[in-house]
């Protein structure tokens, strides 16, 4: 994890002040969800058991620990969950090893970003060793601060993932734009009290009050996040 001085407030011609913006990793900057459960199924098969597609939507945007233990349960597959979750890893960053496909509009946002030298984090609920992985491919530059599902006592759905980076970057939750695919990802984001974009990978996410859903990061730019932060007088 990276530490940084405060973020400054950058004050828009309407008043707006986005002071950081926060982005998760996994379904939302590179395509990755699918390889998860692609992995997941994998492993269970070689233990014997098939995977219910359905458990998908319960497994993804979540811990490791939380979908492991659920998949372990469900299955009554024979393997422990510390076993497992080291399957998953050294599975998971095999796949990557080639390539990282980025989602769509995600390079120039990141770009944009950067150019606009807005505070941004990575806050993911993957392992650090996977996160670093995925770096080399995103740019570790393009962030000032990189939170790990394994760096904090309680991972997403809990807030804590989103109020480490908030604080660490010196912004105020309220005045934090969070970009999101999951359920699980969104409720972190909006128990912290950031405004999420939602842009849903895998089940359905609907518009509520502090949430825009939206289709892709092809529909996000710099422009837009700042209008989702209320002018302040």
């Amino acid at each position: 994890m990276t530490s940084t001085i405060p973020a400054p407030v950058v004050r828009t011609a309407d008043g707006s002040t986005l002071q950081a913006v926060l982005l998760d990793m996994d379904g939302t900057l590179v395509d990755t969800e699918g390889f998860w459960w692609e992995i997941e199924a994998e492993i269970f098969q070689e233990l014997g058991h098939r995977l219910d597609e359905s458990w998908r939507d319960v497994v993804v945007g979540g811990p490791m620990s939380r979908s492991a233990a659920f998949l372990i349960e469900s299955t009554g597959a024979a393997i422990g969950l510390a076993e497992l979750s080291v399957l998953l890893n050294e599975r998971f960053e095999a796949r990557i090893a080639d390539r990282v496909p980025l989602m769509p509009g995600a390079e120039r946002l990141l770009s944009e970003l950067a150019r606009h030298n807005v505070p941004t984090a990575l806050v993911s609920a993957s392992h650090r060793r996977v996160i670093d992985q995925v770096l080399l491919t995103l740019g570790r530059d393009r962030f000032t601060m990189t939170v790990a599902g394994d760096e904090v006592a309680r991972t997403k759905p809990h807030p804590d993932p989103y109020l480490l980076a908030a604080r660490t970057l010196g912004a105020h939750p309220s005045r934090c734009a969070v970009i999101e695919d999951t359920s699980t990802g969104v409720a972190a984001a909006e128990a912290a009290g950031c405004r999420v974009v939602a842009i849903p990978s895998v089940g359905v996410i609907e518009p509520a009050p502090g949430r825009t859903v939206v289709r892709s990061l092809e529909d996000v730019d710099l422009a837009f996040l700042r209008s989702l932060i209320a002018p302040m007088n």
